[in-house]
């Protein structure tokens, strides 16, 4: 079945198309046919690629939100690719209490989508603009699925997942910690599971995946046990543009002081904050770690999302009690030696242990990074939302009604 994977953020569209069939294996990587990427929408500068097997084409754009990357790439795509789509699966950020699994995509379960935009504004309509544009491009030819991030960590035990707030408040408003990044979660589990032969049920590891968006989740035999975004994905570690925890009564301080509302606070620390906020200058850690000899800014930035991962790696082996792994995940996780090693550095005394060599040479590669007496050990393991995405749909769209 070839399913086209559409994985729309909050600054980018991106587009897989994978071959994937019943009963394949979660941890093996599917054959992907094509490629594309919306980059920067909603900027002057935004910019679109589609590759198809040896064909490269890209160029610019010039968009007004994420509907029109959507179809912009997807008409680009059609013209590079001109085959068959048997189905199309969606990312989607935020379930919230309403969906707990994957799920077929009909009318009802758009609308249902759109209006659980208020709870991820950043993430699900950009979301929901993905699916209208495929239907649009695609009609009724291809049934399209949703795939959720916060499904993992929908069993999160109530000690996790309440926030001490009065009890009807949150029962009557839906308030709760959901966690996010779950289909990354579920794909680095099911691979450090092979890597390691591991069963699944017997895996309990500490996952940091660090991209654009990070966040933090303790994995207690196979489930998620605890995660740091919470409500919105807002909450947890220091970001790219986003703030990470910080005391509530900020928000009314600032509304109040700078006379504008709550709202514009909230996009302030989602779009303003994190690496961009602290080093006044980019939210990209590349540019970032290129820069700290010379700029103190961008030094305490890379201190402080370093420190506050460290924090979380602490919190986390002593909520589980020990585990037997730290995984790093993600853009950051996967490709970035430098992060990994600030992040566990001084952390001998907990048993962790990085292999100098191991770590420097691992660059978007599933690989251990620790030595062989470390008590916990280290990976990197590089994360396929797309593959979680593709077998969700496979899954749903070979079941009989």
């Amino acid at each position: 079945m070839k399913v086209l994977v559409l994985n729309c953020g909050s600054s980018s569209v991106k587009l897989q198309l994978v071959d994937a069939e019943a009963g394949a294996a979660d941890h093996a990587p599917l054959a992907v046919r094509a490629r594309g990427a919306v980059h920067n929408v909603s900027s002057p500068n935004a910019t679109w690629s589609v590759d198809v097997g040896d064909r490269h084409v890209d160029g610019e754009l010039h968009l007004r939100d994420h509907s029109s990357a959507a179809r912009e790439l997807l008409a680009r795509f059609r013209d590079a690719y001109g085959g068959a789509i048997d189905a199309v699966g969606h990312r989607i950020v935020h379930g919230g209490s309403r969906y707990r699994e994957a799920t077929v995509i009909d009318r009802a379960v758009i609308d249902s989508l759109t209006e659980l935009e208020e709870l991820a504004p950043l993430h699900n309509g950009p979301c929901v603009a993905g699916v209208r544009a495929a239907r649009a491009a695609l009609g009724d030819a291809a049934p399209m699925t949703a795939s959720f991030d916060t499904t993992f960590h929908r069993d999160l035990p109530p000690v996790a997942s309440q926030y001490a707030i009065p009890a009807g408040i949150a029962e009557r408003c839906g308030i709760r910690r959901y966690g996010f990044h779950g289909l990354s979660y579920q794909s680095v589990l099911a691979r450090y599971c092979h890597l390691t032969d591991t069963p699944s049920g017997q895996a309990t590891l500490i996952v940091l995946h660090l991209g654009s968006g990070c966040s933090a989740a303790a994995i207690r035999d196979g489930r998620s046990a605890d995660t740091s975004m919470g409500f919105t994905p807002l909450e947890g570690l220091m970001m790219s543009t986003r703030s990470g925890d910080l005391d509530p009564a900020i928000v009314a301080f600032l509304a109040q002081h700078d006379h504008v509302s709550a709202t514009t606070v909230e996009q302030w620390l989602n779009t303003r904050s994190g690496l961009l906020g602290v080093s006044r200058s980019t939210a990209d850690m590349r540019e970032l770690l290129a820069v700290e000899r010379d700029d103190e800014h961008a030094r305490l930035a890379i201190e402080m999302f370093a420190y506050r991962a460290r924090k979380y790696v602490g919190a986390y082996l002593a909520a589980l009690g020990g585990a037997a792994a730290v995984v790093f995940t993600g853009g950051i996780g996967e490709n970035s030696p430098v992060v990994r090693t600030r992040i566990l550095d001084g952390m001998e005394w907990l048993g962790i242990r990085l292999d100098p060599a191991c770590n420097s040479s691992c660059v978007g590669a599933p690989a251990r990074l620790s030595t062989d007496d470390s008590r916990v050990a280290v990976y990197s393991i590089p994360t396929d939302e797309e593959g979680v995405i593709a077998r969700d749909a496979v899954r749903l769209l070979n079941t009989p009604a």
